[in-house]
């Protein structure tokens, strides 16, 4: 559950998710194209938090592997976004490699981000400014913390499938994404970032 005992992103269309994959699994393109495009941004988010400008191209890489082992994935619409996660996560260590640097700090682009539903500019700007602000600041985090928000915020994974993918420990997940959420609250000068880890 998000702040406020309202479901994170991913959480509320798991059902619809898992509907679209038990259909896709069975050779239904069209089911494909609503799994595609459910989990699409908040895994292209997330790759952004890893490799920057390359996100797209290893997102493109990812969805290959996801459509050719699709029929060997079992569960339902959490455990697909958790297993869409690790296989991006994996091409996107396997870029690194290559590249043999670190990852990179970058910013979000604002085409993973879901806009109002009313398109007042002026409250658009606002959003995109604060938005892009924290996002810079998601970039200064330590790589355990800032995957462990991007997993927890963006993917909307609960702590055990971002502890799945990321090859740790739930508690652990969990305390690195409260530490690099109440980091970013320190920097937007919202102080401490009360209650307990996300």
């Amino acid at each position: 559950m998000g702040q406020g005992g309202e479901p994170r992103r991913g959480q509320a269309h798991d059902g619809e998710l898992g509907a679209a994959v038990a259909r896709a699994q069975e050779g239904d393109e069209a089911a494909f194209a609503v799994a595609y495009r459910l989990v699409q941004p908040g895994l292209l988010g997330y790759l952004r938090g890893l490799v920057g400008d390359e996100a797209e191209d290893v997102a493109s890489d990812a969805w290959l592997e996801i459509a050719r082992d699709l029929g060997r994935f079992r569960g339902d619409g959490a455990g697909f976004r958790g297993w869409t996660a690790t296989i991006a996560r994996h091409r996107a260590l396997d870029l690194l490699r290559r590249q043999k640097v670190r990852p990179r700090q970058s910013v979000l682009e604002q085409d993973v981000l879901e806009l109002p539903a009313g398109h007042d500019t002026a409250e658009q700007a606002l959003e995109a400014l604060s938005t892009e602000r924290a996002l810079a600041l998601l970039g200064l985090l330590p790589r355990d913390q800032r995957e462990a928000v991007l997993l927890r915020v963006v993917v909307g994974l609960d702590a055990p499938a971002a502890a799945r993918v990321l090859g740790k420990r739930p508690g652990a997940v969990r305390t690195a994404a409260y530490r690099g959420l109440k980091r970013l609250a320190r920097q937007f000068g919202g102080g401490e970032a009360g209650g307990r880890p996300v």
